[in-house]
């Protein structure tokens, strides 16, 4: 376990020294550093068990959930977690018996205005009823749109973009540098390096960026490499994991985990594993879960990593029939007679249309009615059930079919998911959130309606959006408006050190996963179905902030068994005659750009030294490996 250079308690004697303050004494902008939602989490002693709690199945939501959220939001969120709690025994109607929600749930029957919610029923959707449109703008509530972020608009090509943004001043300056090649690659990977620097001003930003957008063709041998102490991870099939582990064992989900951080680390191909991290949170089912041991990694391998730079379409299709997720969402309890409305639920909500897709309770129970029918096999398979399938007229927002026979139902499923997968307000949904992820956290209406009309006009294909995207002036005047999560800041921090795989693979990858548990987001972890959060005051604590500062610590001086850690007398190659010069070198090492003045003063001063201070030795006398911390543990390494 690595050597931690403060403890959890605030009044410590340890706790961090008025020097590191300075570091952050100049800077005033509203960019918090990463907050954990949970401070701890403990893993299981033995972490291939079977047992583990049912997802969302906790108490109560904590008191920063519930602050300025309105009550029908809060009901939504007790009321999906009921269900997700009970499993089989939920129906679509909460707390209605199984016949009574296949009499009263029936359209024809009159008994669609039962589920009381407000004034008008259960005709009422959730925007109407005061919800927020998504998770993230529950934290960014009252921050508005930044329609004006100080330039916008669309170039030919992203290279004419970044110089057109150049030249313009930005509305929110950040302490970052706006060097285009920089922020390309804070952005399209999960932290620079200096050969990631070097590579993209070789072949261009154009010609880098399609380079990425083609994955396929990239050879990847050290990311290989190091999956090979993960090796179910590219299993494509639930017999195959059940040949690899035992019955009910969860090593490979655990490995999967693993082989995030060891993707995400070391892979070249770093704008495609952003886009799988993308929709892993889009459609997320956690890792470990109560079901997954021989499904989650074939998800991962099937809809996740193979549609990633596809169409959504077919990866909604995809994931509609795949067991992972009717196990995780509750369709395999689902049929005519017993109705689980989990699945329909999160498949408009969080799926395809959003809260504020116009969608009511109405179309929520005909959304669960058509996918009853679809479920999981004991062997981990999916299977259409037709003697389980729900047969009657239907209609969710501008869909409707006769739906008269069951052993059409798959198709006409099908049809429906075609219709969420390219509806107007998925598309409008969708090109915000990758606002979010590649611009800002409350991101300009007008980019999100210029993505949202690719989205629509290139049926629902990702590269297309993301090459406007990347042609939006708005892309590139946004340096630093973004907040790195824990999970990204401890990567790009493995990243810039220059961390490699080591001899013992396998040890280091689980003690890496152990410590995001630490940081509160151990890779693909978050329990409920709606993803990590994607803003920056989501994640601010002073917890985690210690976590991360350990994290810089454990890296810089070699602490991870079973990886090669570079020393860090390596860190400064280039002669500096002056202390002042050497910390500009080290500085641009480790976040490519010089400190201010105050703040390299303030490093000059935990030195007990002088800027005039000539320096013989690299290492700084055995100084640098707590020095070069504190450079990765300020704000412009918080920042992307």
């Amino acid at each position: 376990m690595p050597e931690r250079l403060f403890s959890d308690d605030p009044s410590s004697a340890d706790a961090p020294k008025k020097a590191k303050g300075a570091l952050f004494a100049d800077y005033t902008g509203e960019f918090p550093l990463p907050r954990v939602l949970r401070d701890k989490q403990t893993a299981p002693e033995d972490e291939t068990s079977a047992a583990r709690p049912r997802r969302g199945a906790g108490g109560p939501a904590p008191a920063w959930l519930r602050t300025g959220r309105p009550a029908l939001h809060e009901l939504m969120r007790n009321r999906r977690q009921a269900l997700m709690a009970l499993g089989g025994g939920a129906v679509a109607i909460g707390g209605l018996g199984s016949g009574a929600a296949a009499v009263l749930g029936r359209p024809e029957t009159g008994g669609d205005d039962f589920v009381k919610t407000g004034n008008g029923g259960g005709n009422v959707s959730p925007q109407e009823a005061g919800s927020f449109s998504n998770r993230d703008s529950s934290y960014t509530s009252g921050q508005g749109d930044l329609n004006d972020l100080g330039a916008s608009g669309l170039a030919d090509t992203p290279s004419a973009a970044a110089v057109a943004a150049m030249r313009a001043t930005p509305r929110f300056p950040s302490p970052l540098n706006r060097d285009p090649v920089l922020h390309l690659l804070r952005r399209c990977t999960f932290g620079p390096t200096q050969a990631d620097v070097a590579a993209v001003k070789q072949l261009g930003i154009d010609a880098w960026l399609d380079q990425q957008l083609d994955p396929a063709n990239i050879p990847d041998p050290v990311a290989d490499a190091a999956l090979k102490a993960t090796p179910t991870v590219t299993m494509a099939s639930a017999a195959d994991i059940r040949a690899a582990v035992k019955e009910n064992d969860n090593k490979a989900m655990y490995e999967l985990s693993r082989a995030v951080i060891a993707r995400q680390i070391w892979s070249t191909r770093q704008l495609f594993e952003v886009m799988v991290d993308f929709w892993n949170n889009h459609l997320n089912i956690t890792s470990p879960f109560d079901g997954g041991w021989d499904t989650r990694v074939p998800y991962d391998v099937n809809v996740i990593r193979k549609h990633a730079l596809g169409k959504f379409s077919d990866m909604l299709i995809a994931s509609a029939r795949d067991p992972a997720m009717m196990r995780y969402l509750d369709n395999t309890s689902s049929d005519r007679r017993n109705v689980n409305e989990n699945y329909g639920r999160e498949l408009l909500e969080l799926h395809t249309v959003g809260i504020d897709g116009g969608y009511n309770e109405k179309d929520v129970r005909n959304s669960a009615y058509l996918m009853t029918g679809r479920t999981a096999t004991r062997d981990g398979t999916f299977r259409y059930e037709q003697g389980r399938h729900w047969t009657g007229a239907v209609k969710v927002l501008g869909f409707q079919h006769a739906n008269k026979s069951a052993k059409d139902g798959l198709a006409v499923g099908d049809a429906y998911l075609m219709y969420l997968a390219t509806h107007p307000s998925t598309a409008r949904y969708i090109a915000r959130k990758l606002a979010v992820r590649f611009v800002c956290d409350t991101p300009p209406q007008s980019l999100v309606d210029r993505l949202a009309k690719t989205y629509q006009e290139s049926g629902s294909a990702v590269v297309p959006v993301l090459k406007v995207l990347f042609r939006s002036l708005e892309f590139w005047i946004a340096a630093g408006l973004k907040t790195r999560r824990p999970l990204e800041n401890f990567v790009a921090t493995a990243r810039v050190v220059g961390t490699r795989p080591g001899g013992d693979m396998a040890k280091a990858l689980e003690d890496l996963y152990n410590f995001t548990r630490k940081l509160g987001q151990p890779p693909l972890g978050w329990d409920p179905p709606d993803g990590y959060p994607d803003v920056a005051t989501a994640w601010s604590s002073a917890a985690g902030m210690l976590e991360t500062w350990n994290a810089h610590r454990a890296f810089v001086q070699g602490q991870w068994k079973g990886l090669s850690n570079p020393k860090a007398d390596t860190l400064v190659t280039q002669p500096s005659a002056t202390l002042a010069t050497y910390l500009d070198v080290l500085c641009n090492r480790l976040i490519f750009q010089p400190m201010k003045p105050a703040e390299r003063d303030a490093l000059i001063k935990f030195l007990g030294a002088k800027p005039e201070t000539r320096v013989t030795d690299s290492n700084l006398g055995g100084k640098l490996p707590n020095l070069a911390p504190l450079v990765l543990d300020s704000v412009y390494h918080a920042l992307r």
